[in-house]
């Protein structure tokens, strides 16, 4: 397993943004896959976006024009930038990486958006 630690999770009112990072190895840049994903109460955990190491992403629909992935390979940091945030954002977030046969999940932090 890959070691990911997630970071910037909180409390912002809607319309408000908010930044989440993920640590992560150097090596997850040049190879597999980096992403986020959420998990709602009573909901499966769905995607949020990926990127590849050549950099191309992918995004739900639901947060396109929104949330905004980057990296920082000096600092070894995934992030996600979002924007525009509403209650329906409410989720932990999880930071992932996948390589075949491996899939590792970071430990999650809780995003939580008031009205």
């Amino acid at each position: 397993q890959v070691q990911l630690v997630e970071s910037g999770g909180g409390l912002v009112q809607a319309g408000g943004s908010l930044r989440l990072s993920c640590a992560v190895p150097r090596s997850t840049f040049s190879v597999g896959t980096q992403g986020w994903y959420r998990q709602a109460p009573g909901k499966q955990r769905e995607l949020v976006v990926t990127i590849s190491s050549g950099g191309s992403t992918n995004y739900a629909d639901s947060v396109k024009g929104r949330f905004t992935i980057s990296r920082d390979i000096a600092k070894n940091t995934v992030y996600l930038q979002m924007n525009s945030l509403k209650l329906e954002d409410t989720a932990v977030y999880y930071c992932n990486y996948k390589l075949w046969p491996r899939d590792s999940w970071g430990q999650g932090t809780q995003v939580t958006v008031s009205s």
